[in-house]
């Protein structure tokens, strides 16, 4: 089979490698009919040190079981599922919260054990009962398949983003980054009844699609010019709750300075990090700190009714479509900011 194979920043191949095949009796093999490129596949490759024997990429794919281990009781041959980018068994206390990214059972794809990646044709599933979702009456071309696609990540970690700061109606609420994941959080806070939301991004395409998806106001600045426009918005108060969708340091220190007294930065953006500003500026206004990698696995019966009845349409952040071999080509045009979100059709 083919799979996407990283071997450095800005090297990105298709190779062809053993099919997937079953380990474990908990295992499922799953073709995978879409997969995508995520913003945080971009960190990797702007740098990622020479890897002369590749790792895999992708943790978004949806697809069809092709086999099924022999314990497995939730999924069979022929159903349509979705993976979220972490597997989990679904049992251990972790996953019983609803913290699945924490299973004491499970793991992430492309962890260099022997699971691998979602840019793939295909997919070995460990865990397959915790971590499949199957969505009964879907067709390999379906018309929902982008947006069934964001449930494994963005749309879940946009709506971990909101939940994590409890976002309510009538809020206010500032979401930082334009990408996929930011543009979700904002659809997630317009669901959950956020009255105003202030969208700072400065690329026109995206926060358009953001003002369809709920943004009523959109700041371009950045920085301390940002962090003033913000101020102006809200009458000098600041944003109740501030969704960080970036990473980055400069994403995060906005965030301390846009935030209102009282409230809650909720943090989804990889952080490409150690550090951050935890002194007065943050502590002065009993700010929460929040967020982290979403349990999209959490999330996806709650969210799945309004993608299948055409409710929310968060395919739309998908404005580029590219075969496996082209992969490559869709990394480029995501780095080159020429795309959004690539979605790939193996």
């Amino acid at each position: 089979m083919r799979a996407t194979f990283m071997y450095g920043a800005g090297d990105v191949r298709i190779e062809t490698i053993p099919d997937a095949v079953i380990h474990q009796s908990t295992d499922a093999v799953v073709r995978v009919t879409r997969s995508c490129v995520c913003g945080s596949d971009l960190h990797p490759y702007r740098g990622l040190p020479a890897t002369p024997e590749g790792t895999t990429m992708g943790h978004e794919f949806v697809g069809i079981v092709e086999e099924a281990g022999s314990e497995v009781t939730t999924v069979r041959k022929g159903d349509f599922v979705i993976a979220p980018f972490a597997w989990s068994d679904g049992t251990c206390e972790f996953c019983r919260e609803g913290l699945h990214t924490s299973c004491a059972h499970g793991g992430f794809w492309n962890d260099g054990n022997g699971t691998l990646g979602g840019q793939a044709e295909a997919v070995r599933v460990p865990q397959a009962d915790g971590t499949l979702v199957k969505v009964p009456g879907i067709t390999e071309d379906s018309a929902s398949l982008p947006s069934l696609l964001t449930l494994s990540d963005v749309y879940g970690t946009g709506y971990h983003a909101a939940k994590r700061a409890k976002v309510t109606k009538g809020d206010t609420v500032a979401v930082i980054g334009d990408g996929a994941v930011g543009l979700l959080a904002v659809l997630s806070a317009k669901q959950l009844g956020a009255e105003r939301i202030i969208l700072m991004g400065r690329h026109k395409d995206r926060t358009d699609l953001g003002v369809e998806f709920g943004a009523t106001d959109v700041v371009p600045e950045r920085g301390e010019e940002g962090i003033a426009k913000v101020l102006e918005l809200t009458g000098g108060l600041g944003a109740r709750k501030v969704l960080e969708a970036v990473g980055h340091m400069p994403a995060y220190e906005q965030s301390v300075g846009i935030v209102r007294p009282g409230g809650i930065i909720s943090r989804v953006g990889v952080p490409q990090y150690d550090q951050g500003p935890i002194g007065w500026s943050f502590f002065g206004k009993n700010t929460t700190l929040t967020g982290g990698p979403a349990p999209v696995r959490a999330y996806i019966e709650e969210l799945l009714p309004g993608v299948l009845d055409g409710t929310v349409d968060p395919g739309k952040v998908f404005d580029r479509t590219v075969g496996l071999e082209e992969v490559p080509d869709g990394y480029k045009a995501m780095n080159d900011r020429t795309a959004l979100k690539v979605l790939v059709r193996p």
